[in-house]
């Protein structure tokens, strides 16, 4: 009798824990898009062509200040800076000596960054979806509600409750995967940080 009453139990916490498993990854990524006021890391960035195949893979720092503020430094293989501030985001390329500005809504399907800033309700916005484990981390689906969207979805990889990756696949057929590596939570940033102000002599387009 006592057999079958634990047999009863350790049945019972292991649906428990398969339960909670299965719904853990998408609360650990609400609260850590509510806990964390500030953010660095090292990233890679890998794109993929249409047939799987890795392309090209590009290098650089993250830094996230809450709420709308984020920078991207590519440093390799080229120099580019994506920042955004006041409901805005500058595209920097020093190759192109071209600089972009976009409003903070119209660059959703550029940049993934928009959802860690706290500008969107991803209840909202957003069908959420578990994707299993992935490259030792567990994966979440974000796919648009709107149709007009420019992207199929946007995946966020959780490793404990923090960020270790995002996917961003867009309507084009491009699959952009990023890994994050020596994060930093809640560091003190400078504002200086994300103030961005175009180099001399490049072109300037406003969007």
């Amino acid at each position: 009798m006592i057999k079958k009453i634990v047999s009863s139990l350790i049945l019972t916490a292991g649906l428990l824990s398969n339960a909670w498993a299965e719904e853990a990854p998408i609360k650990q990524l609400k609260t850590f898009l509510k806990s964390n006021a500030s953010l660095s890391a090292d990233f890679k960035q890998v794109s993929f062509n249409k047939a799987g195949q890795a392309a090209q893979a590009s290098f650089g720092e993250f830094y996230l200040s809450r709420p709308g503020k984020f920078r991207w430094n590519y440093e390799k293989p080229f120099a580019q800076e994506i920042v955004s501030n006041g409901g805005k985001v500058w595209f920097y390329d020093a190759d192109l000596e071209q600089v972009t500005i976009k409003q903070l809504d119209d660059s959703l399907g550029s940049t993934p960054a928009l959802l860690l800033t706290g500008q969107v309700d991803i209840d909202q916005k957003f069908v959420l979806e578990e994707q299993g484990n992935d490259d030792d981390l567990n994966w979440v689906r974000l796919s648009p509600k709107n149709e007009e969207s420019g992207f199929k979805y946007i995946l966020i990889g959780l490793n404990h409750g923090e960020l270790g990756g995002m996917e961003l696949s867009d309507n084009f057929g491009q699959l952009t995967r990023i890994y994050f590596s020596n994060i930093k939570l809640n560091p003190v940033l400078q504002d200086s940080l994300f103030n961005f102000k175009p180099p001399k002599g490049v072109d300037v387009f406003e969007n």
